[in-house]
């Protein structure tokens, strides 16, 4: 029996998800051969978290690994959403609803394309042996690969895997010199954080991340649910003062997400019970936790939104060649009014 979630897709689109088909090259042992090049594969990754509320979100990313018929082709999507939201958790429920092996790559800005799909590496007999990344593992394999925090990555690398996301459906490895064909059942997602430490990925990439899906903050309810899953030890009290900080905190437009309220709570839970007889109380512990996870401006929520918004050009007057040579008071000012001068 399938997972609901996944059956739901297969109804809403008429058609059912077509099962995995022979590569002809079966791996042994965890090795595989192809065009006479012998690839020691990656292993799955396994989790025992689930994807708790936005359950539409969930069917939407199912919903762009359905295939049609025969000549479609599943979507690969891009998560995007401020870090700490659970993008990676939502890819990681979608492959278990799928019941496909999970495989992730974390990208980071020196990451190379052999990283991306085979690294040579040195054995013990003195030869070369070549290790398929989780990337290629779930190309062969029949899995879904996860390509975490992907604006993270250069161009170059991104580039090895425009066939990839296409109708071509391959990588080619320099490194091992041999084509690798994607498995019919292969599936991809990419996550992205919306913050300023990441590449701009060039536009003939992002037409082949298709669609895009905007994770959002989890209303009151589902945080709740969130922190009392991670922390199902924690006392009611503690978990509403956290989820009321957060849902402020995402009134305010500011990035705090449910992985910052875990662990100020898990902070604050530990420092409570590190000496049982010291009088330290709630409240207390709670803000001490604040300070030391989130820092000393998370205490003011309102005065920190406000210094974000000056900061991303609320109040801010447009600054002209000679004010990088003059201060706006000096008379050599080029732009300098001259009613300034007769008052």
């Amino acid at each position: 029996m399938q997972p609901l979630a996944w059956r739901l897709v297969k109804q809403c689109c008429g058609q059912a998800v077509l099962s995995m088909s022979e590569t002809g090259n079966e791996p042994v042992d965890g090795h595989v051969e192809i065009d006479g090049i012998r690839l020691k594969l990656a292993q799955p990754f396994s989790s025992p978290g689930k994807w708790i509320g936005q359950r539409e979100i969930l069917t939407q990313l199912l919903a762009c690994w359905v295939m049609l018929d025969e000549s479609d082709l599943p979507l690969t999507p891009r998560l995007v959403g401020s870090p700490g939201i659970g993008k990676t958790q939502l890819a990681i429920a979608a492959a278990q609803a799928s019941e496909l092996p999970l495989y992730i790559y974390q990208c980071t800005a020196d990451t190379r394309p052999e990283d991306l799909l085979i690294t040579p590496v040195l054995a013990q007999d003195g030869k070369i042996a070549y290790h398929a990344s989780p990337l290629v593992t779930a190309m062969i394999r029949g899995g879904v690969c996860v390509l975490d925090e992907g604006n993270r990555m250069n161009e170059k690398s991104w580039a090895s895997l425009a066939p990839l996301f296409d109708q071509r459906r391959y990588v080619e490895s320099i490194v091992a010199g041999i084509s690798i064909p994607a498995h019919r059942d292969f599936r991809a997602a990419v996550t992205m954080n919306q913050d300023e430490s990441t590449f701009e990925i060039p536009d003939y990439i992002l037409s082949r991340l298709q669609p895009t899906l905007q994770v959002g903050f989890p209303d009151k309810q589902d945080e709740m649910a969130i922190l009392q899953y991670h922390l199902p030890f924690a006392e009611a009290e503690m978990l509403a003062m956290t989820v009321e900080f957060l849902q402020h905190a995402h009134e305010l437009k500011l990035d705090f997400s449910p992985r910052d309220g875990i662990n100020l709570l898990r902070f604050a839970l530990k420092r409570m019970a590190q000496d049982p007889d010291h009088p330290i109380s709630r409240d207390e512990a709670w803000r001490e936790a604040l300070e030391r996870c989130l820092g000393e401006e998370a205490i003011d929520l309102e005065a920190l939104a406000e210094r974000k918004q000056r900061t991303l050009g609320g109040d801010n007057v447009p600054l002209g060649l000679a004010d990088f040579f003059f201060d706006p008071d000096d008379p050599l000012h080029p732009d300098r009014d001259e009613d300034d001068d007769e008052d």
